[in-house]
C-alpha cells in the first residue's frame, strides 16, 4: 500500500457538454487539482476538456490519455495502462489528480478502466455527473420511465435477437452508441412497431443539438454522442383522460 501522504485521484463527471451541468463539487475538485487527465483521440482535441476549458485555473499539470478508438480492446488497454503508470507517479509523489469523464465515470465512463489499476493502490474519490441519459430525456421533454415502468439501457452494437429480447422485456429503452448501426437499429424499431414511439437524440445539451422524432429522423450519419428513446406504452407518465 502507498503512504498516508499520497495523492488522492478523483473521477469527475463533467457532464453531456454544456458546460453550465458540471457539478459544484466537480468544479471545486478541478480547480484544486495539481494534475487533469482527460481521454482524448490520438489525432485532436479532448471532448471532455473542452466541457472544462473555462473554468481551468491555469499551471495545473495537464496528462492526455491518448486512446485509439478502434472496436478492438488491446489499443484502449494499453493507453490507460501507460495513463496508470503516469498517474501513479504524481500520486505518490503526493500530488491529487483529477480526471475528466463525459458524463458520468460509473455509467459507460472511461475512468472505471483507471479505477479498476489504480484504487487498491491510491485513495479515489468519484464525483457523479449528468449522464447522456438523463440529459437525452430533459432535451427532448419527456420522461425516461414512471411508475412501475423498467427501463433498459441497450448498446447498439448487440445482436438484433438480443435487442429484440430485451425491448420486449422492458418498457422503456434507451439505445446508445448508434454511431453506424443506426440504420439496423432504425430498422429493427420499425420492425418491432416502437418507431412512432421513440426519439434520436444527438450531441445533447451542446448547441448544435438535434432531437427528433426517429420515424421523421430518415437516414442520418448518426455520430457516437447520439442516442435513441424509446417508450413501449408511448407517453405513460400522463394522467388519463376520460
Amino acid at each position: 500500500m502507498t503512504g498516508r501522504h499520497a495523492g488522492r485521484l478523483w473521477g469527475l463527471g463533467v457532464g453531456p457538454g454544456d458546460p453550465e451541468l458540471l457539478t459544484l463539487k466537480a468544479l471545486r475538485l478541478l480547480r484544486a487539482a495539481a494534475v487533469v487527465a482527460y481521454p482524448t483521440l490520438e489525432e485532436g482535441s479532448s471532448f471532455a476538456r473542452s466541457i472544462v476549458a473555462g473554468f481551468l485555473p491555469g499551471g495545473q499539470r495537464e496528462l492526455p490519455i491518448r486512446v485509439p478508438m478502434t472496436t478492438e480492446r488491446a489499443p484502449a488497454q494499453r493507453a490507460y495502462d501507460a495513463a496508470a503508470v503516469e498517474m501513479a507517479g504524481h500520486l505518490e509523489a503526493g500530488r491529487d489528480v483529477a480526471v475528466l469523464c463525459e458524463g458520468d465515470p460509473f455509467f459507460y465512463g472511461s475512468f472505471m478502466y483507471l479505477f479498476g489499476r489504480l484504487a487498491e493502490r491510491f485513495p479515489v474519490e468519484v464525483v457523479p455527473g449528468v449522464s447522456s441519459l438523463t440529459a437525452c430525456a430533459a432535451v427532448v421533454g419527456q420522461p425516461l420511465a414512471a411508475r412501475n415502468d423498467s427501463l433498459a439501457v441497450l448498446p447498439a452494437p448487440l445482436p438484433d435477437a438480443v435487442l429484440r429480447a430485451r425491448l420486449a422485456e422492458a418498457d422503456a429503452a434507451a439505445i446508445i452508441k448508434l454511431g453506424r448501426h443506426y440504420p439496423r437499429i432504425r430498422a429493427l424499431l420499425e420492425a418491432e412497431g416502437l418507431a412512432e414511439r421513440a426519439h434520436y437524440v444527438e450531441r445533447a445539451t451542446l448547441p448544435e443539438q438535434r432531437l427528433v422524432p426517429l420515424a421523421e429522423a430518415g437516414e442520418v450519419a448518426a455520430p457516437y454522442f447520439s442516442m435513441i428513446l424509446v417508450h413501449r406504452r408511448g407517453e405513460a407518465w400522463r394522467w388519463p383522460k376520460d
